[in-house]
């Protein structure tokens, strides 16, 4: 249902923020990210490459990247409960192709926040503030997100990530 009017504050804040950023190079990039973050996939295979190259920490890097998967399937999980529709207004433009009709939380904000939290831990580099903006801005970008849903997708992949990191970290002084 295609809302006519004047758009809600979160609309408003949305076709300003696609507005502000979307220029051909910025949503060439915003697809990447959404192919790359699309079920989590990129993320779970680049826990996989940790695993493979890292084997001192194999079984940490898998645990972790499970844990990717686990945020990326609660919030699935929230979606299903939630209902909440997509962005659709007229001053709203679609740039990619969804999997689902269903917006809170954004499934890319959140397995995106968790690796990067969980792979921060084992990188012992702080990757949240180069992973985590630009796929929140990217969802935004391609129209397909309000922004209380990437941003609720970040809460729920920090959370996710952060005890998940916490129990690996135990392991870790265990061995």
């Amino acid at each position: 249902m295609l809302e006519k009017g004047r758009p809600p504050a979160e609309i408003k804040v949305l076709a300003t923020a696609q507005r502000t950023l979307k220029r051909p190079s910025t949503v060439k990039a915003a697809r990447g990210l959404s192919h790359f973050g699309e079920h989590s996939i990129g993320w779970f295979a680049a826990g996989l490459l940790g695993a493979a190259v890292d084997r001192k920490r194999r079984k940490d890097w898998l645990l972790a990247a499970a844990g990717v998967v686990g945020a990326h399937a609660a919030s699935i999980a929230v979606k299903r409960v939630v209902r909440r529709p997509r962005p659709e207004h007229e001053s709203v433009e679609v740039l990619v192709g969804t999997p689902s009709k269903l917006s809170f939380p954004s499934s890319h904000a959140t397995s995106t926040t968790a690796a990067a939290v969980l792979y921060s831990g084992l990188t012992g580099r702080n990757l949240v503030p180069a992973l985590v903006p630009p796929m929140l801005a990217s969802r935004l970008v391609l129209g397909v997100h309000y922004p209380t849903d990437v941003l609720a997708g970040a809460a729920l992949g920090g959370v996710v990530g952060g005890l998940l990191r916490r129990k690996i970290r135990k392991r870790g002084s265990r061995s």
